[in-house]
């Protein structure tokens, strides 16, 4: 029961929209050129059921007002109305029969032109549904008639070197307007000028401006004109008229007494050629055996010093005359021949170039070789365990620097007084303050040529106090070899009062005998040594 109920509401849903579903189709705009042709379209979607069509009217609108363009109606017919009635039909062949068919009702637009720009509306009239209707809008574009030509048909190159428009380029009537621009290699500028037609069109205009002159003679010049999104070109040459550039060719610097067929050519170059050549030889008159034919001077037989001056050529064209000059100088021999300039100049830069690039690459190798060395060496110190890694080099100290900075507890003293105590104290080498402004602790006479760190043994040193004191020692015992003291205490022997212990008094070495007379210099030990 539900599902009928649905199924009735759907139905009636339809009814009432196709009942409703009149509409007209058309484009939303269309396009066209000028002289062409162009179709509107206006289709009827009738509903079912169908409604009568009672009229299809077409419309231009244009600044707000209505203007009737062609009528279908099933009484009266088709009409089309002035001034289209020439240029607008009906497109089906339905339409224009007695009982027509308007549900196609598309209009077709012959040679278009820019009036018909506009606004229009196909409108149907039904019954009993009423009017419906839509609207396309025209635009009617116009191609521009495109042209370049040259200012005047010679241009003359002038000693001013002033501007002046040599081609104009003109995109006329154009709807929309033209782009112009400009190809050449010229060093020139270009003007625009934008001109509205009452029709609606624009003629774009472009003047080309450039100094004439003998480099801009045969150049070429293009004009791009760009519509839309066609691209038209329009080149031409420069015809420059200019006066001749003129040179004289034949003298190589090596006219030598006794030489043969020498001769001097006037070239010129001018627009239009030249038509006159005058040779003279300033200050004089052309030697005797000089033949002249056209732009060449000949000098018949060998050379002799009457040919040295100066030589001038005019070469004259319908634009003016100009001078070419060369001098002229014999020499008795002939000069040395060198290789080529142009050869030397081509070896010596190939040979620069291997020079710079040798130095580079000469420079690169060695930069790379470093830099490979200090990273193969970064790398190895990097990878050192903190245990293994080479401790910094102590800082070296000067001799000033050792003795200037000693302190009471850094020396030693000990006195040699008693020869029991002196034979049982190991001996360690002796500390020698080295300044040779100083004296030893032991002497004060001139060095006997023995420095004290060649004492190497307490023999040895013996021997040298004896030396040093100029005192006879009876021969004494080697003194026993003992292993190396590292480290001697502040103070090695216990202090005893007066009259104390053996002796009463500071304990003395065994195997040293020192004169009763007077008291005996300390010596210094350092407080720490190594061996």
């Amino acid at each position: 029961m539900a599902l009928c109920v649905g199924i009735g509401v759907l139905l009636l849903a339809l009814h009432i929209q196709a009942g409703n579903g009149q509409s007209v189709q058309m484009d939303s705009s269309k396009s066209g050129f000028v002289g062409t042709q162009v179709e509107l379209r206006c289709i009827f979607i009738n509903s079912n059921p169908p409604v009568k069509i009672s009229q299809v009217t077409w419309q231009k609108l244009l600044n707000g007002t209505k203007q009737n363009v062609a009528i279908a109606n099933p009484a009266l017919g088709v009409s089309v109305l002035p001034p289209f009635k020439e240029r607008v039909s009906f497109k089906q062949a339905a339409v224009r029969h007695r009982t027509p068919s308007l549900e196609d009702t598309t209009i077709v637009f012959s040679n278009l032109q820019l009036s018909d720009e506009a606004a229009y509306i196909c409108e149907y009239t039904t019954f009993p549904a009423g009017n419906r209707e839509n609207m396309v809008n025209l635009t009617v574009f116009a191609r521009p008639m495109t042209r370049m030509t040259l200012t005047t048909p010679t241009i003359v190159a002038r000693a001013q070197k002033r501007k002046m428009t040599v081609a104009t380029c003109i995109s006329a009537n154009g709807k929309p307007p033209s782009v112009i621009k400009w190809d050449t290699r010229l060093k020139g500028e270009a003007t625009f000028q934008e001109t509205r037609n009452q029709n609606g069109t624009v003629t774009v205009r472009s003047n080309y401006l450039v100094a004439p002159s003998r480099e801009t003679h045969k150049q070429k010049l293009t004009c791009i004109v760009t519509y839309r999104n066609e691209k038209i070109a329009d080149s031409v040459v420069l015809n420059v008229q200019y006066e001749p550039e003129v040179k004289i060719e034949g003298f190589d610097g090596n006219w030598y007494l006794n030489r043969q067929n020498v001769q001097l050519t006037c070239r010129a170059d001018a627009n239009p050629p030249v038509t006159i050549y005058q040779w003279k030889l300033l200050n004089g008159s052309l030697p005797s055996n000089v033949e002249i034919r056209n732009n060449t001077l000949f000098f018949k037989g060998p050379v002799t010093y009457d040919l040295a001056g100066t030589y001038v050529c005019d070469a004259t064209n319908g634009i003016g005359t100009r001078t070419g000059i060369v001098d002229v100088n014999i020499t008795e021999k002939p000069m040395a021949q060198g290789p080529p300039g142009g050869v030397i100049g081509i070896l010596g830069g190939v040979v620069a170039i291997g020079l710079i690039i040798g130095v580079a690459v000469t420079v690169f190798m060695v930069h790379r070789r470093q830099q490979k060395t200090r990273t193969e060496t970064d790398n190895d110190l990097t990878d050192l365990p903190p245990a293994h890694k080479p401790a910094p080099p102590p800082p070296k100290k000067k001799n000033s620097d050792m003795k200037g900075h000693l302190t009471s507890d850094d020396i030693q003293v000990v006195h040699l007084d008693k020869e029991e105590e002196m034979q049982k104290l190991p001996l360690q080498p002796p500390y020698y303050d080295m300044a040779p402004s100083e004296s030893t602790p032991f002497t004060d006479k001139p060095d006997s040529g023995r420095h004290p760190e060649e004492l190497l043994n307490p023999a040895e040193y013996m021997s040298y106090q004896r030396v040093c004191n100029m005192e006879p020692f009876p021969e004494s015992q080697p003194a026993p070899a003992y292993p190396p003291v590292t480290f001697l205490p502040q103070h090695p022997y216990p202090q005893h009062p007066p009259g104390s212990g053996s002796g009463g008094g500071e304990p003395m070495y065994s195997n040293t005998s020192f004169p009763a007379h007077g008291p005996r210099a300390p010596y210094t030990f350092p407080k720490e040594q190594s061996v």
